[in-house]
C-alpha cells in the first residue's frame, strides 16, 4: 500500500514519496498541518492519507470543509476534542498536564485506525503524532515513551505520505476555547513545528494565503501530481 500524503508530515525519503502511490486503489492519506500553536495540530494516517498541518490563523477548518464537500474524507483534529472533553470534566487548562499529550496520541491513533477502512479516494488528516511531538516540545514536556513509539510507528511504517501541506497564516489568529495563544507566539510554534517535520524526513508543501478556493485547488493539483 502506498504511503499516505501528508500536509504536515515530513518524510523526504524516497520510500515515503508520492512516486510509490501511482494509480493506487487505496485512498490517499494526506496530512494537512496549518502550522498552528499550542492548541495542537492535525496529521497523519496510512499510506494514502493527506494531512493539513496549519498554524493558527491559517483557516485550516475552512480548507478541510471545502475539501470534504468535494468528496475527500477528513479526519478531525484530536487535541481540540481532548481539550473539550477535559474542560467538560472541570479541567480548565488540560494542556498543562503531560497526560494531555498521551490522551491526544491515543485519540489520533484510534481515528487513524478507523480511517483505514474508508473507501474515499483521499483522506485528509487534521494533525498527526508529529504535530503532537512538536506541541510537546513547545509546552516544555519531555517526549513520553508512548509519543516516541507512536512517532516511530507512523514514520517507520509510512503511515502518511511524505509530503505535508502547511497552510500559511493570514496575518492574524482567532482565539478559541482550544487555542489561546498570541500571534507572535504562534510564529515561534510554527518554526518548531516545521523543523520537527523536516527532522523526520518530511517534505513541506506550502499553501499560500490566497482565497479559499485557490488554496483548495492548489492542494488538489498537488495531490493529483503526486499520485498520477
Amino acid at each position: 500500500m502506498s504511503a499516505p500524503l501528508s500536509l504536515s508530515n515530513a518524510s523526504g525519503r524516497t520510500e515515503h514519496s508520492g512516486s510509490r502511490i501511482l494509480r493506487l486503489p487505496a485512498p490517499s492519506h494526506l496530512l494537512v498541518p496549518l502550522c498552528p500553536p499550542v492548541r495542537v495540530q492535525i496529521q497523519g494516517v496510512r499510506n494514502d492519507q493527506i494531512h493539513p498541518h496549519p498554524r493558527p490563523g491559517g483557516r485550516k477548518t475552512a480548507v478541510l470543509r471545502l475539501l470534504e464537500s468535494k468528496g475527500a474524507a477528513v479526519v478531525e483534529e484530536a487535541a481540540t476534542d481532548v481539550i473539550a472533553l477535559e474542560r467538560a470534566g472541570g479541567h480548565r487548562e488540560p494542556w498543562r498536564d503531560q497526560c494531555f499529550i498521551g490522551k491526544n496520541v491515543a485519540l489520533q491513533r484510534q481515528r487513524q485506525a478507523r480511517a483505514q477502512a474508508t473507501e474515499a479516494a483521499a483522506i485528509f488528516f487534521d494533525r498527526s503524532p508529529v504535530c503532537t511531538l512538536a506541541l510537546s516540545r513547545y509546552l516544555g514536556f519531555a517526549p513520553s515513551r508512548l509519543l516516541e513509539d507512536e512517532v516511530e510507528r507512523v514514520v517507520g511504517d509510512n503511515v502518511y505520505e511524505s509530503t505535508v501541506f502547511f497552510l500559511r497564516h493570514q496575518g492574524s489568529i482567532q482565539a478559541t476555547e482550544a487555542r489561546q495563544i498570541s500571534f507572535e507566539d504562534s510564529l515561534d510554534f510554527e518554526q518548531l513545528h516545521r523543523q520537527t517535520y523536516r527532522d523526520l524526513g518530511f517534505k513541506l508543501a506550502e499553501v499560500p494565503a490566497v482565497p479559499l478556493a485557490d488554496r483548495v485547488a492548489l492542494i488538489q493539483k498537488t495531490v493529483e501530481r503526486l499520485h498520477w
